[in-house]
């Protein structure tokens, strides 16, 4: 069996190679990188910045101009007649964005790139509310009732801009499937990882990994993720419009105790990113490229943006206009990178552990790092009780992205079958690969080259992805014209050629 796994791991790197190759491509490339500052600049982060940045000014800076509407949008709550309300479906995005990756990829891009990565995750965060109210608006004109439920997202609106053929429906519904069930193993396992967490620190000394403790922890993960899965998309909003708010809110508040804790500190905070982006450490590599690429990359697969992944939620919503959703979709992008990768951003770079414990935090992976600038800023005493606060929102962001991925996976495959067969074998096949990652990392097996898979999916969806935003682009643009001169009511199919005949069929409100 080690055998195995060591003969998977080892094809999984290739996967890491493709995945560098795809995100660094020119810069990789001498005589490209030969160009003065230009040469910095990767396809991924011209691609990603630039057609935020395009999108941004050619729709006024919606993100901007609307958003007090998009806040009022959240704080009035509206049931749903069908599918779930517009706050539900900002929950269950978010419940997709606020991740492992808001601990992993920030400390991950600080410690690759320095603290000015950060500030690079502002700026495409800022321009990637404009690809996210584009991808999600897109989501709306394209959705399609099913019973009780709206199904949509990157399959539906990529196949009714291609000629509307099936075939590519379905390979973009096989495509995003594929990328959700090679991320489930490491998401199911942080949960039990992060339970283990809570139960040493409570405990007071360590669980072994193959302990009874953690073989309970593993079959409860699966048997509330199995509940969760097969109730079905309204069960699963449910269940986030409760935890989503909850886990923020801990996560906010807790970084919040240990800013205050270390207030003398926020200065070096707020000139050590901007300062880092245009003048990186040279302890980091020095290279303005390598900041603004771990930036944007990490950054992305934070918020999403651009990638079309959390398009299946906006579809599902029961909005009046679909650039509601739009606006909902660009503040997701907000609260992940602006709020909560902020907050990790405060712990990492506050703590400058970089050079309190040079060599311990050289030696140590991404979480690790994270948790030993936690030890360097928490007040002695309540050490413990941070730490453990930090391990269940860990678990939470864990949780809700694997739920999320299921869910999605879940949606995307009605682009190839709406039987309840099809929705069931999703599901079971969702729950059957968080099971082997449970126990493939607590058997000891390194499968580490999963999280390349990650990088790679995330690349090949945006390839995939910005083009369709392209195409779909004028509609965008005249259901905003819409949006913008009305009172965000009264929408119907005539708009927009694109939108579908739900926006016919509808009944007023």
């Amino acid at each position: 069996m080690k055998e195995f796994f060591e003969q998977l791991n080892s094809v999984l790197s290739i996967v890491a190679a493709i995945s560098d190759f795809l995100w660094e491509v020119p810069t990789n490339w001498e005589w490209y990188k030969a160009i003065p500052v230009f040469g910095s600049f990767s396809l991924a982060v011209i691609v990603l910045v630039g057609t935020g940045i395009y999108f941004s000014i050619r729709l006024g800076f919606i993100q901007v101009r609307q958003f007090k509407r998009g806040m009022n949008l959240l704080i009035h709550r509206r049931a749903a007649s069908t599918g779930i309300s517009p706050l539900a479906a900002f929950f269950l995005s978010s419940a997709m964005r606020v991740g492992p990756g808001n601990i992993l990829g920030v400390t991950g891009a600080i410690s690759v790139g320095g603290p000015g990565a950060l500030f690079w995750m502002w700026v495409s965060a800022f321009f990637g509310m404009a690809m996210a109210y584009t991808e999600a608006t897109l989501a709306q004109l394209c959705k399609e009732r099913k019973g009780e439920e709206f199904v949509g997202g990157m399959p539906f609106y990529g196949r009714r801009l291609l000629g509307n053929k099936a075939w590519i429906g379905t390979i973009l519904s096989g495509v995003y499937i594929f990328y959700a069930m090679f991320c489930l193993p490491a998401q199911s396992f942080n949960v039990v990882s992060s339970i283990g967490a809570m139960g040493e620190l409570a405990a007071g000394h360590p669980i072994a990994a193959m302990s009874a403790f953690y073989v309970a922890a593993a079959c409860i993960v699966l048997l509330v993720a199995a509940v969760m899965a097969f109730g079905g998309i309204k069960r699963v909003s449910s269940a986030n419009n409760k935890l989503v708010p909850i886990m923020a809110v801990v996560y906010v508040v807790t970084v919040l105790a240990l800013v205050f804790a270390n207030v003398n500190s926020v200065p070096y905070f707020f000139s050590a990113v901007l300062g880092g982006a245009f003048q990186p450490d040279a302890v980091f590599g020095g290279l303005f490229g390598t900041v603004l690429v771990q930036g944007i990359k990490r950054g992305l697969m934070s918020n999403e943006a651009g990638q079309g992944t959390i398009t299946m939620s906006a579809a599902a919503a029961d909005a009046k206009h679909p650039c509601e959703q739009g606006m909902i979709a660009a503040l997701g992008v907000l609260l992940d990178t602006h709020v909560i990768c902020t907050m990790t951003g405060f712990v990492v770079i506050m703590a400058h552990a970089w050079t309190a414990v040079p060599e311990a935090w050289a030696a140590a992976g991404q979480l690790p790092k994270f948790l030993l600038s936690v030890h360097v800023l928490a007040p002695s005493g309540i050490t413990s009780v941070i730490l453990f606060l930090l391990a269940l929102c860990f678990g939470l962001f864990a949780y809700t992205t694997m739920i999320g991925m299921i869910t999605f996976s879940e949606i995307a495959v009605n682009r190839i079958s709406r039987s309840r067969f099809a929705a069931n074998f999703v599901r079971s096949l969702g729950i059957v690969v968080s099971a082997f990652g449970i126990t493939v990392q607590l058997a000891g097996y390194d499968l580490s080259n999963l999280w390349a898979f990650s990088d790679l999916a995330n690349i090949v969806l945006v390839y995939i992805n910005v083009p369709l935003l392209y195409l779909g682009f004028r509609h965008v643009l005249k259901a905003t014209a819409h949006y913008t001169a009305t009172d965000g009511s009264a929408f119907s199919e005539t708009v927009t050629e694109l939108a579908s005949s739900y926006w016919r069929e509808r009944p007023v409100k």
